[in-house]
Parts: structure tokens; C-alpha cells; sequence
């Protein structure tokens, strides 16, 4: 089965209600391109406000269902389109969460996701907002095959996609938020390749073929790098964002990670016995 993927690399702004209308066109504008799934950016309905310990980010705040859902389940069902949400800050009660929706072609939602790692690092102060997922980790079936959806940080996580995929994704999708840091050297080398390298690494570990949608622009201190790409399950670039809005698009072919998955038996091989390490602490 051959699927389109339409990734919307976006910048945003101060006003939640032009950035999800800005998101709604941009669904739009994938599907008269032919996606097939369309996903957008981590919070996606805001600026990232992470980038300041103690900001005042109550106005972005928002239960589901509520006004961000409800468009992102029009824009679907208008499109005729499955859409990966990005994430929004998500209120539920007393507790805030970074969550992903995901809508079928018919607007119905099939479920949520809430990030499961969270970081607190110099301009990513996340735990100040976001308590960490509740949900476990959830494969969505969709007319277009099993998706899953991990959250930025989730990115750099093995055991997280491998999870996803032992569940039966035959695609994850990565929402971020990720840049450079005015005045922070990047000592250890170019963050933009270790962000790309690891994921195509998850790809050709688990046989799935992976998406990642960055943000663009500068926001305060950091400058959003895009680089938004789909990558095949063997690991290859066949879509890759430049540094400015835009929307990036490649066809998949989905069976290409059965192929994957019984000719390097990576998951036939596997010694789950010997793995008691890993959930140690």
C-alpha cells in the first residue's frame, strides 16, 4: 500500500486562534497536493513558551475536546484526510499535558497521546509545564495503516519507538519543537544531524517508516531549525524542509517494512530476556 504524507513545517505565532487557522488552511492546501496523512508541529496552537522557566502560558492552555479539536476534526473531515494534530498544551482538570490528537478522514478522533518524556534543559523547560504522559503509548489504525505519534523529546528515546512498533505502527510521527540556542556552542557537534541521524535510526531498527515536523522561525532565544523529513524504513531521506514554511511531501510504500522487518530479523532475533537492564532505573 502506497501513502502520502504531508508534513506542515510552521512557524507560529502569539494568537492561538490565527495559528489554528493558519494550521486548517495549511491541511487544506496538503490535500489539494494529494496527502493521504497530514500532520502538524509540536504546540502547534502557540509560541514555544517552554523557552522561559516561568512564563505565564495560561492563555494557551486548552481542554479536549475544545476549540483547537474541533477545527483539526473539521479540517479532516473537510479534507477527507487522517490528521496528526501536533500537540497542543492540554488542561485536563488540575494537571497540563503536551498531548497529539488524532483525527480520521471522517473527522472522528481515535485517541490522544501525551508526551512521555520530558525534558528541562536550558530553553526547554518543560517539566515547569507539562506533567509527563499518563496514557501509555497508543497505535492509531487508520485508513492509511497504523500510525503512532511520540512527541520531540520521545524522539531521541529507543525504547519508545520500538515500543510503538512492537504494538504495530507502521509509521511514527515526531511533532517538535527543536532549534538552536543563541549563545549556547554546539560543542558536542551539529544538533540538526544527531536529530535526524537518531530517528532514521529508529526507522531502520524497527522496520517503520518515520516523520518528523519541526517548527520554523525565531522565537526569543532560539531559532527554529525546520528540517521537517520522511524517512523510509530502511533509514533513506525521501522528503526533506528547508528552514522556512513550507509543506513537505513524499509517498511511502508501506510494504517495504515487512520487507525490512523479515529479511534483517531485527524483531525475530530479539532477546527480551536479556533486556531487564533497561527497566532497572
Amino acid at each position: 500500500m502506497k501513502v502520502t504524507l504531508g508534513l506542515v513545517q510552521m512557524a507560529m505565532s502569539d494568537d492561538p486562534a490565527k495559528n489554528v487557522a493558519k494550521a486548517a488552511k495549511q491541511i487544506e492546501t496538503a490535500a489539494s497536493r494529494g496527502a493521504h496523512i497530514i500532520a502538524l508541529p509540536e504546540l502547534f496552537t502557540s509560541p514555544y513558551f517552554p523557552q522561559e522557566e516561568k512564563a505565564d502560558a495560561s492563555k494557551y492552555a486548552e481542554a479536549i475536546p475544545g476549540d483547537a479539536s474541533a477545527a483539526l476534526s473539521k479540517a479532516a473531515k473537510d479534507n477527507d484526510v487522517v490528521v496528526v494534530g501536533g500537540s497542543i498544551f492540554e488542561k485536563d482538570r488540575k494537571s497540563f499535558y503536551n498531548t497529539s490528537l488524532v483525527f480520521d478522514q471522517n473527522g472522528k478522533a481515535l485517541g490522544k497521546y501525551r508526551k512521555m518524556h520530558i525534558p528541562h534543559d536550558p530553553k526547554f523547560y518543560e517539566q515547569s509545564y507539562f506533567r509527563p504522559g499518563d496514557l501509555g503509548y497508543r497505535v492509531f489504525d487508520t485508513k492509511y495503516g497504523r500510525i503512532a505519534t511520540l512527541i520531540c523529546y520521545d524522539q531521541w528515546f529507543p525504547e519508545a519507538a520500538r515500543i510503538v512498533s512492537l504494538m504495530g505502527a507502521e509509521i511514527i510521527f515526531y511533532p517538535t519543537s527543536i532549534g538552536l540556542v543563541y549563545g549556547t556552542e554546539q560543542s558536542e557537534g551539529s544538533w540538526q544531524d544527531a536529530w535526524t541521524t537518531v530517528q532514521r535510526g529508529h526507522a531502520i531498527a524497527n522496520g517503520v517508516a518515520v516523520a518528523a515536523i519541526n517548527r520554523v522561525g525565531r522565537e526569543g532565544g532560539m531559532q527554529f531549525w525546520g528540517g521537517s523529513f520522511i524517512s523510509s524504513q530502511f533509514g533513506t531521506l525521501l522528503a526533506r524542509g528547508g528552514d522556512k514554511e513550507q509543506i513537505v511531501m513524499s509517498e511511502i510504500d508501506l510494504s517495504l517494512g515487512k520487507e525490512v522487518r523479515e529479511g534483517w530479523r531485527f524483531f525475530h532475533n530479539r532477546r527480551p530476556e536479556t533486556y531487564g537492564r533497561i527497566t532497572e532505573g
